[in-house]
């Protein structure tokens, strides 16, 4: 990686493949290809008499134009006289609060409404894993009573904080808790069929004299982060969810880890490739180097599940689940992402990382064999729909992170990796790297898979897999 980008690597062969099965104007990171065109309309032969006749007509019609141009200049001339001069933009580089100035912004924007507080939030201590409720109506945070409570609602509750599965759930007896007196509690209500905070009742205690205690999946850490010095090139451990997606022995895409038998990536880094036998398809987990790799080394993909409503045209739905044969063994170097909490929006400007393996300059002539990252602002819909950088097309499924200075970048080989943003210290999966004009190029940032729009689909095909037989792929056995 340069100092001026994050150019990560990829297939050639198969990007090439892909752009001519895809009609985009761009795809799979890849430079544009020529803009649609209208096809020309067809010349017919005209006769000397024809052309007599069309010359009057052009002659008169010249004269009109001219007529109609003159008067057009002088009525702006006098609005120039009369009209106060507008502000003109003051030099620089082009930021996302000053776009306005320089480019329309696309039409049918909505308005950005303040937030309003959730009406019920959930947390878990740290320290002994007592689940914790808050209500709209109450600042203070309430320990949960166990009575009503049910392993459905931990895994919703689990779902809801970013995790994919529950991994333990008890009664706690308030005996056995050092807690301060001034504590209050929230016990579910025996109707359930209200507004959310009128489910969960404040209480000064609990009836049964239990509280619950919840553990869900462990994703969004880094055990060894605080051993990472810092620069570009990535030491081991510090992004344990990244992924290398394989076809065959070659570096095809990146992934993100969400569970032991779950990788998430693009859909279209298997979309052209999917008549291909799965065993083909491998996840290399831990790893820094390519070429480090073995033949044969990696988990097996045992299903290739994309979101139904992708489209190779718009790159819209551009996300895909690979589920494993094997489950992963986490460590040091291999573990989850978390994914965004439920309602969770990361501001624009919040500063979130990008990393893989792909190309390290825009010419695509040098591929990266060693695992690089790059920190890369968010900025908004509202900028990057603007006439001045993808002109309305970008989608409410995606969004837009980068730079508008070359300054860094994905690219060829990057597609399906992970942009993570770091939330309260824990890091959560916001993007998956999906498509953009060339690498780096001024006015054209990154565009990403929105992550926060395909949690109920991850999260429902988790659950029909786990239903469809065979061994849990999310919740241990209890």
């Amino acid at each position: 990686m340069d100092s001026q980008s994050l150019m990560l690597d990829g297939q050639a062969p198969m990007e090439a493949q892909y752009a001519e099965e895809s009609p985009g104007s761009w795809i799979f990171r890849a430079e544009p290809g020529d803009p649609l065109r209208r096809p020309e309309a067809r010349q017919q032969p005209i006769s000397w008499a024809g052309r007599w006749c069309t010359g009057r007509r052009g002659w008169a019609a010249l004269g009109a134009l001219v007529l109609l141009a003159g008067a057009s200049i002088g009525s702006w001339l006098l609005a120039l006289y009369l009209w106060p001069a507008a502000p003109q933009p003051v030099p620089g580089t082009l930021q996302d609060e000053d776009m306005s100035l320089n480019c329309s912004e696309a039409s049918g924007e909505e308005a950005l409404l303040p937030s309003l507080p959730r009406a019920v939030s959930f947390r878990i201590n740290t320290e002994d894993f007592l689940l914790e409720v808050q209500v709209r109506a109450r600042p203070d945070w309430l320990l949960v009573c166990h009575e009503g409570w049910s392993s459905a609602l931990g895994v919703r509750i689990c779902q809801s904080l970013g995790h994919l599965r529950l991994t333990d759930h008890k009664a706690v007896n308030l005996s056995d808790i050092r807690l301060n007196s001034s504590r209050q509690f929230a016990q579910l209500s025996p109707r359930l069929g209200g507004l959310p905070e009128e489910v969960w009742q404040p209480r000064g205690s609990c009836t049964s004299g239990q509280m619950v205690s919840l553990r869900c999946s462990e994703c969004g850490t880094r055990p060894l982060a605080s051993q990472i010095v810092g620069g570009q090139a990535v030491a081991p451990g510090r992004w344990p969810w990244q992924a290398s997606v394989a076809l065959g022995a070659r570096h095809t895409c990146g992934g993100s880890v969400l569970a032991p038998h779950w990788v998430v990536t693009a859909a279209h880094c298997v979309h052209s490739f999917r008549l291909s036998r799965r065993s083909s398809w491998r996840v290399h987990t831990g790893l820094v180097s390519q070429s480090t790799v073995r033949p044969h080394q990696g988990a097996v993909v045992e299903r290739i599940i994309a979101h139904p409503l992708y489209s190779a045209q718009s790159h819209d739905y551009d996300v895909a689940l690979l589920q494993l044969r094997t489950p992963l063994h986490f460590s040091d170097t291999v573990g989850a992402v978390c994914l965004p909490a439920e309602e969770q929006d990361f501001p624009r400007g919040s500063q979130c990382w990008v990393s893989g393996w792909g190309h390290t300059d825009p010419s695509h002539t040098h591929r990266s064999d060693t695992l690089r990252d790059t920190v890369v602002p968010l900025l908004s819909t509202q900028l990057c729909n603007s006439s001045c950088v993808y002109s309305g097309a970008l989608t409410p499924r995606m969004l837009c992170a980068g730079y508008l200075d070359q300054r860094a970048d994905a690219c060829q080989g990057d597609s399906g990796g992970p942009l993570v943003c770091l939330d309260k210290g824990t890091w959560r999966l916001v993007g998956v790297v999906s498509w953009g004009r060339g690498c780096a190029e001024p006015n054209h940032p990154g565009v990403y898979a929105k992550v926060a729009e395909f949690l109920d689909w991850i999260q429902d095909t988790a659950q029909v897999s786990r239903g469809a037989g065979g061994a849990d792929p999310f919740v241990k056995d209890q």
